[in-house]
This record gives C-alpha cells, sequence and structure tokens, in this order.
C-alpha cells in the first residue's frame, strides 16, 4: 500500500468529551410563539477537509481541537440570547437585561446572560457561530491545507444541526 500523495484531500473528524458547553436558551418560533426558558448540555463536533502536506499529515488538528473548547468556554453557563433577531428587542439597563417579546418584558440579571450575535438560540444558529469563529483566520486555514470546516452542535443524543463553509 502506498502512502497518499501530497494535496489528497483528509476529513478529520473532531468530536472529544470537552468540547461541549451548557447554556440555557428559548427557541423563538415567530412573532408571538416562543419556547420556555431551558437548558441543554450541548455537544459539538467538527469535520475538517484538508488537503495532506506531506510526513503523512494534514495539520496539528490539536490547535483547532483547543480552538473549539475555548469556544465552548466562552458559552459554557450562559443564558444565551440572539441579537439579530427579529422577534425580539434587548434592552440593558444597570445589573439587567431585559428580553422584550410579544408585549412581554422578561428581566434577566446581566451576569447570566451572554448576548450572541446570531438570529435565533437554535443549534443551526449556534453551528454557524462556531463555523464563523473557526474560519475568522483565513490565513492559519491556506497554511493548513484547510478546504472546507463542518461543524455539528449536538441538544441532546439524536438531535443536531451541522453547518458547512468551503475555504479558497
Amino acid at each position: 500500500m502506498s502512502a497518499a500523495p501530497m494535496g489528497d484531500v483528509v476529513t478529520i473528524r473532531l468530536a472529544k468529551e470537552n468540547m461541549k458547553f451548557s447554556a440555557a436558551h428559548f427557541t423563538i418560533f415567530n412573532a408571538t410563539e416562543r419556547e420556555r426558558l431551558h437548558g441543554h448540555n450541548f455537544r459539538v463536533e467538527a469535520d475538517i477537509e484538508a488537503r495532506m502536506l506531506g510526513n503523512g499529515m494534514c495539520f496539528d488538528y490539536g490547535i483547532y481541537k483547543d480552538r473549539i473548547v475555548a469556544l465552548c468556554r466562552e458559552l459554557n453557563e450562559w443564558t444565551i440570547l440572539p441579537t439579530r433577531s427579529p422577534h425580539l428587542r434587548i434592552e440593558e439597563a444597570g445589573e439587567h437585561v431585559y428580553a422584550q417579546f410579544d408585549g412581554q418584558r422578561i428581566p434577566f440579571l446581566r451576569g447570566d446572560v451572554l448576548l450572541l450575535p446570531i438570529e435565533n438560540a437554535t443549534l443551526e444558529e449556534f453551528a454557524h457561530w462556531f463555523l464563523l469563529r473557526l474560519g475568522e483566520d483565513r490565513e492559519a486555514l491556506r497554511a493548513h491545507g484547510i478546504t472546507a470546516i463542518e461543524v455539528r452542535v449536538f441538544s441532546g443524543p439524536g438531535q443536531s444541526a451541522g453547518r458547512r463553509m468551503g475555504f479558497d
């Protein structure tokens, strides 16, 4: 059996036990319907497509394991509120954050809330947030021969959403 030639594309799957976060949220279905506030123990996986760069490997994927764990820590133990929802208005007043939804003014302690630049607090949007953050350093992606990344976020066994982005 011969070694894979340089330039072949390989998929590296990162799905470590510590790639997880716990957070509270509610999903907004439309202008008048939303879930009640609840929480999940979310799990994150990433598939990274990269070209073989020689020496029988693609890149040091420990870099991306560490990055995903750090991103999970950013979300861990927060109540996540989306700042880009057309149906939710966020008001900050001193030690409180108020989520205005369908005539309700929902109070939160500022120290418990993470305002995230997403449209809705859903698996789909969390996966996209991770993907955008992993793709921020285009120079490093090129240097590592990375051609695409897919991130999948799980809210429990058998329920997940994934988003994929290709890189030139």
